[in-house]
């Protein structure tokens, strides 16, 4: 069962970095599984692990202040190669919704197949929010889908993104394409008989 999505309010886990490539955010090396379970342990493997696998103690997903189901990114996230590993490795790991100013257009699309919201804001909303959760790691951000909004709680600054409606229903209802598909099937069979006479 996928999850369903209406709103979100969540504590942040801040990632202040541009330019972060789907290689940064699951190497390489992981990609040979075809299972999308399990990657969300190498989520920023490189980074968040030296050669001998010991946690580094400053990166950000294992500082035990930070938590929530939202990451904050720089701008340009997903960048690079299109691997649709980089969304199975965020929504493993159990991120619901990725800011940022600007994703790479491919990551987007398949952060939305992998049922996680990418929340496109203004670089002044995304460096406030940075700002906010620098001096209260405890931040709360509310992502209302079905209005669009997203609003930064401590401050009450408040935007709205834009999504494909296609993809915002497939959201609300936990559906993919195939059962967005088979939830339209006695449309699809009316339309074929009206057609077929």
């Amino acid at each position: 069962m996928n999850p369903t999505f209406t709103t979100i309010t969540s504590s942040c886990v801040p990632l202040p970095m541009e330019n972060i490539d789907t290689d940064q955010i699951i190497p390489a090396r992981f990609l040979k599984a075809t299972d999308r379970e399990g990657f969300g342990e190498n989520l920023f493997r490189d980074w968040r692990y030296d050669n001998e696998g010991n946690p580094k103690k400053d990166f950000v997903l294992n500082n035990p202040k930070y938590s929530g189901c939202i990451l904050v990114a720089g701008k340009n996230f997903g960048c690079g190669s299109s691997r649709e590993h980089a969304a199975w490795a965020i929504a493993d790991y159990g991120f619901r919704v990725v800011i940022s100013s600007f994703f790479a257009d491919i990551h987007k699309n398949n952060e939305l197949n992998n049922f996680v919201l990418p929340v496109v804001v203004t670089e002044g909303f995304l460096q406030e929010l940075f700002a906010s959760i620098e001096k209260d790691e405890n931040t709360q951000v509310k992502v209302d889908l079905i209005n669009q909004t997203v609003e930064n709680l401590s401050t009450g600054s408040k935007e709205s993104f834009d999504i494909n409606p296609y993809k915002k229903q497939c959201l609300i209802d936990g559906l993919d394409d195939i059962g967005y598909l088979l939830s339209r099937k006695e449309d699809i069979e009316k339309f074929e008989k009206e057609n077929n006479k």
